[in-house]
C-alpha cells in the first residue's frame, strides 16, 4: 500500500532524529515540516489538533491520519523491513529495548542533554542534572553489558532497537556522560554509523 509521509519534528531532537535515520536507511520518501519546540510551536491550535500531548514528532500519513510517538511511528514505518524481525520472540525483544529507551534511558540521557546544551546548566536544575547522571549511567552500563554479547541490541544485525536507542546514545556526550569507559558502545556506534543511508544529526 502507498502511503504519502510528512513528518512534523526538529531533527535536532533525538526523538525525531530516529525517525528521520530510518527514512533515510529504508530510503523512503517523504517530507520534513520543522517545529521549533523551543518556541512552543507545538502547542499551536494547529499542532494539537494532530497530537493533543503536543509533542514532536508526528507523523501524517496521507494528508489525514496522524501518529505520534517516536516508537510508534518506527514501528510502522520499518513494516516488512529487516529492521522488525521475522521471529516473535525477537520483534518482543525488540519492543523490550523500545520500552527500555522511553523509560530508562531517554528520560535521563535526553534530559541531562537538554538542561546541558539548551539551556546551559542553570544553577536552579543542577541537583536534577546530577541525578540524570546516575540514571543515564546506569541505563548505559545495561547497554554495554548487552553489546559484550551481540553486535546489535537483538543478535548480529540491526533492528529498531539499534535505531531508538543510538538517537540520543551518539550525542551523550552532550549532555556531560563521558563514553570512553563504554568500549562495546563505542564499538556499536561506529557499526551503526557504517550502516548504508546512515544520515548524521543535523
Amino acid at each position: 500500500m502507498h502511503r504519502d509521509y510528512c513528518v512534523y519534528g526538529d531533527i535536532k531532537s533525538g526523538n525525531c532524529y530516529k525517525i528521520q535515520l530510518l527514512l533515510s536507511l529504508l530510503d523512503i520518501p517523504h517530507k520534513w515540516v520543522h517545529i521549533d519546540i523551543l518556541s512552543n510551536e507545538t502547542h499551536t491550535s494547529s499542532f494539537r489538533a494532530m497530537n493533543k500531548n503536543a509533542k514532536i514528532p508526528v507523523l501524517e500519513i496521507n494528508g489525514d491520519t496522524y501518529l505520534c510517538e517516536s516508537n510508534a511511528i518506527l514501528n510502522l514505518l520499518a513494516e516488512g523491513s529487516s529492521y522488525i524481525p521475522s521471529s516473535g520472540l525477537a520483534r518482543a525483544r525488540v519492543l523490550q529495548w523500545q520500552f527500555f529507551e522511553q523509560y530508562s534511558h531517554e528520560p535521563y540521557i535526553a534530559v541531562a542533554r537538554y538542561i546541558n546544551k539548551y539551556l546551559g546548566l542553570p544553577e536552579d536544575r543542577h541537583d536534577e542534572y546530577l541525578s540524570k547522571q546516575g540514571g543515564g549511567h546506569k541505563a548505559l552500563n545495561v547497554m554495554d553489558g548487552q553489546l559484550s554479547e551481540t553486535p546489535f541490541f537483538v543478535g548480529a544485525q540491526p533492528t529498531l532497537a539499534d535505531i531508538s536507542l543510538y538517537a540520543y546514545t551518539h550525542v551523550a556526550d552532550e549532555g556531560g556522560f563521558d563514553l570512553a569507559g563504554y568500549p562495546h558502545i563505542d564499538e556499536w556506534l561506529e557499526r551503526m554509523e557504517g550502516l548504508p543511508g546512515y544520515v548524521s544529526m543535523a
